[in-house]
C-alpha cells in the first residue's frame, strides 16, 4: 500500500514537470517564430499556393533581412535550379560554402547542391569534381548516384560500371540490367571499331549480368554477321550463328522480335533460305503480332512478286488488330492488287492515313511516357533503361 500511495503523489508532478517543459518548448518556438522575417512567411505561403516566383522574391527579402538564415538560403538555391536559373543557383550555394562559420554538415550539404547545379547546368567536368569529393563522406550515396548520371551522359561506360558496382543496392535486378547495358555500350563501340573478340567478351559479360539482355544476343548476331561478310571459309557459319542468336530473342522477350526481323532476312538470304526466314517471321508474326514484323514480311512477298499473298497477309492482320497503321500497310498492298482505275483513289486515302500515322506512330517510355519517333535502348527522357517497349504506341491501342 505504501509503494501505491507513493505513486499516487507523485502522479501530479510528472504532470506539472510535463506543463513547464512544454511551456519553454511552446516558448522556444514562438521566439524562433518572432526572429524570423515577416517576409519569410510570405514566401512559404507563395509556395503552398504554387506561386514560385512570388515565393522566390519573399524568400530574397527574408535572406537580406537575415542573411544567417541558412536553410533559406538552401530553399533559395533549390528554387533557383528547379526554374533553371543556374546561374543564381551556383552563387547561392557558393556564398554559403565560402562561408566560415558553417559547420561541416551544412558545408558537405552546399557542395552537394552546388554538384547538382553543375550537372544541371550541363557544366559536368566541374559536377565530377564536386561529387568525387563528397565520396566516403555522409554524401557517398548521393555522390554515387549523380556521378552515375554523369558518366552515362558522357558515355564513360567503364567508370559507369565502376560506380553501379560500388551503390549499396548494385545488386539489385534494376542495377545488374544497367550494368549489362553498359557491357552492350562498349560492344557496339568496338564492333564499331572492327574489334569483334572484344565485343563478344564484353556482350558475354552482360549476359552474365542480366541473362535475359536481349540486346547482347542481338549484337552477338551482328559479331558474327561481322565474320561472315568477310567471305572465309567460316562465313556460311557464321551467319548461321548470327540467325540462332536472334532466334532466341523469343525465348528471352518475344516483344523484340521486330527489331531483328531486317536482320534474320538479310542472313536467311544470303544462305539462300529465304523461304524459310519468311516463314519464321510469319510463325513469329502469328504468335507476337508487330508492325515491324509484318513490313518485313509485306516487303520480302512483295519483292518475290507474291501480291497476293501480301494482300491477304495485310487484311487478315488488320482484321486481328485494327490499327491505323495496320490499315495504312492493308492499303498499301491494296494498291498493288487493285485495277488502274481504282488506283488514284486508293493511293489517295492511303496518303491521308500515312499524314496521320507519321504523327501517332512513336515509341513511348513506360517511365516518364516521352515519345520518339526512333526506339531507344535508354530513355532520352528520364535516363531508364530498357524503358521503352519496342512497339509504337499506336499498336497498344485500338483506335478504329
Amino acid at each position: 500500500m505504501e509503494i501505491e500511495l507513493w505513486w499516487l503523489l507523485a502522479i501530479p508532478g510528472f504532470f506539472v514537470l510535463g506543463w513547464i517543459a512544454a511551456r519553454i518548448d511552446i516558448k522556444q518556438l514562438v521566439n524562433e517564430s518572432r526572429a524570423l522575417p515577416h517576409s519569410y512567411f510570405k514566401g512559404l505561403n507563395f509556395l503552398l499556393n504554387e506561386q514560385p516566383d512570388q515565393a522566390i522574391e519573399a524568400f530574397i527579402e527574408a535572406a537580406r533581412v537575415d542573411p544567417e538564415t541558412i536553410e533559406l538560403h538552401f530553399t533559395l538555391g533549390s528554387l533557383f535550379r528547379r526554374r533553371g536559373e543556374t546561374d543564381r543557383a551556383i552563387r547561392m550555394h557558393q556564398h554559403l560554402i565560402d562561408r566560415d562559420a558553417l559547420d561541416p554538415a551544412q558545408r558537405l550539404h552546399a557542395l552537394s547542391e552546388l554538384g547538382q547545379d553543375y550537372l544541371k547546368a550541363g557544366l559536368l567536368d566541374r559536377a565530377e569534381e564536386i561529387f568525387l569529393k563528397l565520396r566516403g563522406t555522409e554524401r557517398d550515396e548521393e555522390a554515387l548516384k549523380n556521378l552515375l548520371e554523369i558518366y552515362q551522359q558522357e558515355k564513360e561506360w567503364k567508370k559507369a560500371i565502376e560506380i553501379a558496382e560500388a551503390l549499396p543496392d548494385h545488386a539489385d535486378h534494376l542495377w545488374q540490367k544497367a550494368v549489362a547495358e553498359f557491357h552492350c555500350e562498349m560492344a557496339a563501340n568496338a564492333l564499331l571499331s572492327g574489334q569483334v573478340d572484344e565485343a563478344r567478351e564484353l556482350l558475354q559479360t552482360a549476359l552474365t549480368r542480366n541473362r535475359k539482355c536481349v540486346r547482347a544476343l542481338l549484337l552477338l548476331g551482328d559479331c558474327e554477321v561481322k565474320v561472315g561478310a568477310g567471305n572465309t571459309p567460316q562465313s556460311q557459319y557464321s551467319w548461321g550463328a548470327a540467325i540462332d542468336y536472334w532466334k532466341r530473342i523469343e525465348q528471352y522477350n518475344p516483344m523484340y522480335v521486330g527489331l531483328v526481323a531486317d536482320r534474320l532476312m538479310t542472313a536467311y538470304t544470303h544462305l539462300g533460305r529465304k523461304a524459310e526466314g519468311v516463314e519464321l517471321l510469319r510463325a513469329w508474326q502469328e504468335r507476337h503480332p508487330s508492325l515491324d514484323l509484318l513490313e518485313v514480311v509485306l516487303r520480302v512477298e512483295i519483292e518475290e512478286g507474291h501480291i497476293e499473298a501480301a494482300y491477304q497477309l495485310a487484311r487478315d492482320e488488320l482484321r486481328r488488330n485494327p490499327t491505323l497503321l495496320g490499315l495504312e500497310k492493308f492499303l498499301e498492298a491494296q494498291v498493288l492488287v487493285s485495277s488502274e482505275a481504282r488506283r488514284p483513289d486508293l493511293e489517295l486515302v492511303k496518303h491521308l492515313i500515312h499524314n496521320h500515322t507519321r504523327r501517332v506512330a512513336r515509341y513511348r517510355c513506360d517511365a516518364c511516357g516521352f515519345k520518339a519517333r526512333q526506339f531507344y535502348w535508354r530513355c532520352p527522357g528520364c535516363g531508364g533503361w530498357e524503358t521503352y517497349p519496342p512497339k509504337r504506341t499506336e499498336e497498344f491501342d485500338i483506335t478504329i
